[in-house]
């Protein structure tokens, strides 16, 4: 089958979905329809805002669907009419299998590690926590079991020391969306090969789960390598966060977005250091941490000197929980 002649049902949601639609699209691929997130309320007059995906689909006059349950027979009727040949995933949700097993390609799921390494919702954000100096993207077709189905090609990416959250996700975005055709047309010309996750050793074997609140906060108390993994592990997105008080016993809470480090011999930490004026440190175990973009609660993000400029730092201590 030619690639231009397969119809293809695409679904995702967020931006880095968006990278991938948008390759398949300059690929001549025929992407018949979308599926993504129904419309949610968001800000504070909780006006209904569009997936990423959504607003792309539109802009590109493509068929958007928005299933509040991907059960809903209706739904599930309207894709049978499109008489689809192949799906692909990205960054969707969990699906049911009278879904992902309609189409008599298969459906296949493009996730950003080399899988089996960091399943889950995080894989991104967790590989650069854990200071890998390498992930990628994995394609493999759908199964029950979430982001462990058999793998249908790879393509390794690295990580660079400076690399944020931010800047992996770019990467891995582009390199994903050269994986995904290469896998369209792979599964086109019938050539076709997998490999069962089950029957590769990786070990240690690391999970992505889902970021919460608790994931986000600081602990100075670290190696000044593993804080600083951590912080640009979570930049810009959800953002890493500390609690300090002030010389007069007022709790704020600051999210890092940016910073750099120098290992040091340093009989303390988790202490705040500052000139109030050019530099803002914090000794942490091996080392020192300079914040160098930050954003205190209620506040715009900006770098540190200016944040200096109007915020007294001066007898700063740190809280943990």
């Amino acid at each position: 089958m030619e690639i231009k002649n397969m119809r293809i049902l695409f679904l995702g949601t967020p931006e880095f979905a968006v990278g991938i639609l948008k390759q398949l699209l300059s690929n001549k691929c025929n992407v018949v329809a979308v599926v993504t997130a129904a419309d949610q309320p968001a800000g504070r007059g909780l006006k209904l805002q569009q997936s990423a995906v959504k607003q792309f689909a539109i802009e590109n006059n493509l068929k958007v669907l928005q299933p509040v349950k991907l059960r809903d027979e209706f739904f599930l009727d309207e894709v049978r009419s499109l008489h689809i040949d192949l799906q692909i995933v990205v960054a969707f949700r969990m699906m049911p299998q009278i879904l992902w097993a309609m189409p008599p390609l298969g459906t296949f799921n493009l996730h950003a590690s080399l899988l089996p390494q960091y399943r889950g919702a995080a894989p991104i954000n967790w590989a650069i926590i854990n200071g890998e100096k390498q992930t990628g993207v994995t394609t493999f077709f759908l199964q029950q079991q979430i982001d462990a189905g058999n793998i249908i090609l790879q393509q390794t990416v690295q990580i660079d020391d400076a690399d944020t959250a931010g800047i992996l996700h770019d990467k891995l975005m582009e390199a994903g969306g050269a994986l995904v055709i290469k896998t369209v047309e792979t599964i086109a010309n019938g050539t076709v090969k997998t490999i069962n996750q089950n029957e590769l050793s990786i070990e240690p074997l690391h999970d992505a789960p889902k970021l919460f609140k608790q994931h986000l906060l600081i602990n100075f108390n670290k190696p000044v390598t593993a804080v600083y993994n951590h912080i640009r592990g979570l930049s810009p997105y959800p953002a890493a966060f500390f609690e300090f008080t002030t010389h007069d016993q007022k709790l704020y809470s600051m999210k890092v977005y940016g910073c750099s480090y120098e290992t040091a011999t340093v009989n303390f930490d988790g202490i705040i250091y500052t000139d109030n004026k050019t530099y803002l440190n914090i000794y942490c175990l091996g080392g020192i941490l300079r914040l160098t973009n930050i954003q205190l609660a209620g506040k715009k993000r900006m770098d540190t000197t200016e944040f200096l400029r109007g915020f007294n730092m001066s007898n700063c201590k740190l809280i943990y929980r």
